[in-house]
């Protein structure tokens, strides 16, 4: 079975099993998604979900977070860790977007790429979530994953994005990377996979490695 075959397999199982896999960060304009993964960063995404509220709350729009007093700012997001730079970038992000692109949040990766705290995995979440462009985003869940089943041999983030990106459909890679996500979650995780539990164990290299010895 080829890399191809192999995600299309996963595939069946995975839109049965994880059929409502979406972004776990709560947000409803794309540049809450934006702010809000920002804060992701080194944090969980259940923190980033507690915080937010009142941070959308005090900054309705773009251009108050533009605005914002950056000491205010970072008081809020405090407990995501990192609260410092990731309240810099924040502000820094949310100026450029107001002073470049008129208060939208881009939609290509290289104007994603431009804004200050943003890298392709940030860029690929918002390609995909908002603009439902290809993107892959590669989270730890993503290297670890891509990597037991055997679909990659890489640590490098983006060395597997570009792997991942000639073998997954382009428009299944935003859903399969938040199936990865659910699924490293609740079954391969990062301390002990349940591989008798797992829906996919048949397809997964490392799975099989185990058997033969």
């Amino acid at each position: 079975m080829t890399k191809k075959e192999t995600v299309l397999a996963i595939k069946e199982i995975f839109d049965t099993v994880y059929a409502d896999a979406e972004c776990s960060l709560d947000f409803e304009t794309p540049h809450q998604l934006l702010v809000a993964v920002q804060l992701s960063a080194q944090c969980t995404d259940a923190r980033v979900n507690l915080v937010t509220p009142a941070l959308f709350a005090k900054y309705k729009s773009v251009y108050e977070f533009a605005a914002a007093d950056e000491e205010e700012l970072c008081e809020i997001i405090r407990s995501c860790g990192f609260f410092r730079s990731k309240g810099r970038n924040i502000i820094a992000s949310s100026a450029r977007i107001c002073e470049v692109y008129g208060g939208n949040v881009p939609d290509t990766m290289e104007d994603l790429l431009s804004l200050a705290g943003v890298g392709r995995k940030t860029a690929n979440l918002i390609l995909g979530d908002v603009y439902g462009k290809p993107g892959l985003v590669i989270d730890t869940h993503a290297i670890r994953l891509s990597n037991r089943i055997g679909l990659v041999n890489e640590s490098d983030p983006v060395k597997i994005e570009f792997a991942l990106a000639r073998i997954v459909p382009p428009d299944y890679q935003t859903r399969f990377c938040h199936q990865l996500v659910y699924h490293g979650r609740a079954v391969c995780t990062a301390a002990k996979p349940a591989c008798h539990e797992c829906p996919i164990a048949h397809l997964c290299k490392k799975k099989i490695a185990k058997k033969r010895k």
